[in-house]
């Protein structure tokens, strides 16, 4: 008995190191997300005038997927439903299902943040959540926890109407936004992140970091040397242009969208140079922050045990098209950056079709973690090891009941239920989705294709609406 009491401990020790010793061979996640940064509104894309250094210098050791898509939204605040599918890992509509209920789904353990917590993750967060359930209890460490968005002002809108107009300026702290408080709050955020880091560098535990810019956001405000980085008669105007999009109030796109409501209507270029002048200010001064973030995770000395992931939560119209939102099926609205890097991870691109919530199921790969059943999207690892050549036959992408589109093979099916209307386009041979070939003769077999498929996503996304098939015949 004497042997027994004497032993237990030992093996109690001995069970505590090797449980230890699991956790600190696990590697690092640093997951850094920005909201409304469309997929061509990075430096390393070469499609616009944006300068972003530091998010270019993380591409060149990451693998790049160059067709990372959000699956759509129930709401006009499209980052509420990218956001609670990326914390659940269920598809569009069955997040949409425990959206209300998240705080429950929380507490049952079916968050991201608390699968990385069973892994014995030390879990940390920082900026925008947008999920009704609490951060505080999601995560071990948090600092500022952010709303949807910093507050707008009515100079804000509409706006700039002439050359004239000049009475909202984006580094004139008096409208508050970003500079509530005192200092912007992409700052805030790199400064959070940092000192987590600083402090992680004397923890053996591995971390899971969350950090959730607001920008490139509206207000889309930033110190006055950033925006004049970008003199506003030097913008390029997207060339498919319009002044207003042609069925925009039957899609949900009207001039009373909030985000619609910022540019005037009708549109003229000189607004939409200066919309794009303040969203690439924005976002450099955000890649300036992201940039410390990535030289202190260096210093830590545990950079070669980390995983870096980039994304965005959807992207952003900001004059393409005639529309100034994200409630909007084009691919600069759905399609983001995406880009992982780490241990055993090649540069390279990726061109296969994917989800940016297939990041959630690959950190859990790397954690782990077993794929829990109610995580729906796939994890990237399979395709950054070559072990698959895709992960999804196409991207569904839904809005509302009013907008639902359909992409495979090259080829885009958008379907307008109010409208009663499709469009079609091809994809390879008109990537900026100018030509609308849904009249054409020759596509209609092709319209009947995507619509079939597009039927078969409904049921596995668990969207109810049904779509009037006559619209492809």
């Amino acid at each position: 008995m004497h042997r027994l009491i004497c032993v237990l401990p030992i093996f109690v020790c001995l069970f505590a190191s090797v449980l230890h010793a699991e956790e600190t061979s696990k590697p690092n996640i640093l997951f850094i997300f920005a909201d409304d940064q469309s997929y061509e509104a990075v430096g390393y894309r070469g499609m616009t005038q944006v300068k972003t250094p530091n998010i270019d210098d993380l591409a060149k050791r990451s693998v790049s997927f160059t067709h990372a898509y959000n699956q759509g939204s129930w709401s006009g605040a499209v980052c509420v439903a990218s956001r609670t599918m990326l914390n659940t890992g269920r598809f569009v509509w069955h997040a949409n299902d425990v959206y209300k209920t998240a705080e429950t789904e929380r507490s049952a353990g079916r968050f991201w943040s608390e699968h990385m917590k069973k892994a014995g993750y030390k879990t940390y967060m920082t900026g925008k959540w947008h999920v009704p359930a609490k951060p505080e209890k999601a995560f071990d460490v948090t600092g500022h926890v952010r709303g949807g968005m910093p507050q707008q002002t009515p100079q804000g809108y509409d706006r700039p109407k002439s050359p004239g107009d000049t009475e909202w300026q984006p580094w004139d702290t008096k409208f508050g936004g970003f500079w509530e408080g005192g200092k912007h709050w992409s700052e805030v955020v790199g400064d959070e992140a940092v000192g987590f880091l600083k402090a992680a560098a004397k923890d053996d535990h591995p971390f899971f970091m969350y950090i959730a810019f607001n920008a490139p956001h509206d207000p889309r405000q930033s110190p006055k040397e950033f925006v004049d980085m970008y003199p506003s008669e030097e913008i390029e105007v997207p060339g498919d242009f319009l002044p207003e999009y042609p069925e925009c109030k039957e899609i949900g796109c009207a001039p009373s969208l909030r985000d619609e409501h910022l540019a005037p209507f009708p549109r003229t270029k000189y607004s939409v140079q200066v919309h794009r002048q303040e969203y690439f200010a924005i976002i450099t001064h955000m890649d300036q922050q992201i940039g410390r973030i990535l030289k202190a995770l260096k210093e830590t000395g545990k950079e070669d045990n980390t995983y870096v992931f980039y994304s965005a939560d959807h992207g952003l119209a900001c004059g393409h098209h005639g529309l100034m939102g994200k409630q909007n099926s084009f691919d600069h609205s759905i399609r983001v950056p995406l880009l992982v890097s780490g241990p055993g991870i090649k540069p390279g691109k990726i061109d296969a079709p994917v989800y940016l919530q297939d990041i959630m199921p690959t950190t859990l790969q790397l954690a782990g973690i077993a794929k829990p059943d109610h995580v729906e999207f796939t994890s990237l690892l399979p395709l950054i090891r070559s072990e698959k050549k895709q992960s999804y036959d196409a991207i569904y992408n839904c809005y509302l009941a009013l907008q639902r589109s359909i992409t495979e093979d090259g080829f885009k099916l958008m379907v307008y239920p109010k409208a009663k209307s499709v469009k079609l386009f091809d994809l390879k041979n008109d990537p900026s989705e100018e030509h609308d070939l849904s009249a054409d003769p020759v596509y209609a077999k092709k319209k009947q294709q995507l619509f079939a498929t597009l039927e078969k996503w409904q049921k596995k996304v668990g969207d109810s609406l049904v779509l009037d098939p006559s619209l492809v015949q």
